[in-house]
């Protein structure tokens, strides 16, 4: 693919403000599937979001003129990633929700830097753990079982719900390292691939919801338009957002709104959906985030190297180069952009 590139144009808005924004839309939306979840079942809520959040990504590669991706090999590792990333972590956040409130599901999506940490040392060889890694692993997992409140032994806690949002984070570190591995440098530009991707993860819902539920025989207004929001706005805006997040400033900075994320959940939780609050809950968040972040901590640069700016000038042009795809550093700091959350 050619790396010659057209001039750029300056954002209208700058990447802080859309940062901001980012980190409000992927805040709201376990908000959103607790409403959507009160007048439909999981599956029609996550094909639901799913459908609308293909439609921006196609208007979006209409107006950049943007094709999909060929090659039968590439749309079958696709495939999986539209699973891993999508189908299943969407769907599971929604069947969690059922009976837990959106503040834990959003804390428990908290934890994904975390698994993603622990996978990286086993299935990516490049990837040499740190004390402060590690140590981050353990405090970060120290903060789950706080906010779980494991010294209590689990009371009051649905088991069942919370496992599955535990595994709904779990899985997007997995469908991470697996299009680390299959799809990297595969010549095609990441708005083709991740709306590639989303259409394959609609499809897949599209199979699965009629075998496990019935048509609705009545469209509830306030869920259908919060199903509406969370495919347009957390799923499709969200990811044209991030997409262009991680080509200003670079991913390891795009990747920060995890951080903001539980707690924007949470605050949303308790003030518009009433959800209560234990000490445990906003204590644990907290470690959680502190693990996170030195799991993402990287070695200094050694002398003569540059600075982390200049990291992300280099990173911006190497996006630029080879067609929008992500950097293939070590660990977690890259992600596919439709993951979230």
């Amino acid at each position: 693919m050619s790396t010659v590139t057209a001039p750029r144009t300056r954002p209208a808005l700058d990447w802080r403000l859309r940062f901001g924004v980012l980190s409000l839309i992927w805040g709201f939306s376990f908000l959103l599937i607790k409403v959507g979840t009160d007048g439909y079942a999981p599956f029609q809520v996550t094909l639901g979001r799913l459908v609308f959040g293909t439609a921006v990504l196609a208007v979006a590669m209409a107006a950049k003129r943007e094709r999909l991706p060929r090659g039968a090999r590439t749309w079958g590792h696709l495939a999986v990633a539209a699973f891993l990333l999508n189908a299943l972590p969407f769907s599971l956040f929604a069947y969690s929700e059922l009976t837990i409130p959106s503040t834990l599901a959003g804390i428990c999506n908290a934890s994904s830097p975390l698994w993603g940490m622990a996978l990286s040392l086993v299935a990516l060889s490049e990837d040499r753990p740190t004390r402060l890694r590690v140590a981050g692993l353990g405090l970060g997992f120290l903060g789950v079982l706080t906010v779980l409140g494991a010294w209590q032994g689990f009371h009051g806690l649905d088991a069942k719900g919370t496992a599955m949002a535990l595994l709904a984070s779990l899985s997007y570190p997995i469908g991470w390292i697996y299009v680390r591995r299959t799809l990297a440098g595969s010549g095609n530009s990441h708005l083709s691939m991740t709306g590639a991707q989303l259409l394959l993860a609609t499809v897949q819902l599209a199979v699965v919801t009629p075998l496990f539920t019935t048509f609705p025989d009545r469209f509830p207004v306030v869920p259908l338009l919060a199903i509406a929001a969370l495919g347009a706005l957390g799923t499709g805006l969200a990811v044209l957002i991030q997409y262009g997040l991680v080509a200003e400033v670079g991913p390891t900075t795009a990747q920060m709104v995890t951080y903001f994320i539980p707690v924007i959940a949470t605050v949303a939780g308790v003030a518009v959906l009433g959800e209560s609050l234990s000490w445990s809950t906003p204590v644990g968040a907290v470690i959680v985030l502190a693990g996170a972040a030195l799991t993402q901590a990287r070695p200094r640069p050694a002398r003569g190297r540059s600075a982390p700016h200049g990291e992300g000038r280099q990173e911006r042009a190497r996006v630029r180069a080879v067609g929008d795809q992500p950097r293939r550093r070590g660990g977690t700091a890259e992600r596919n952009t439709a993951s979230r959350p």
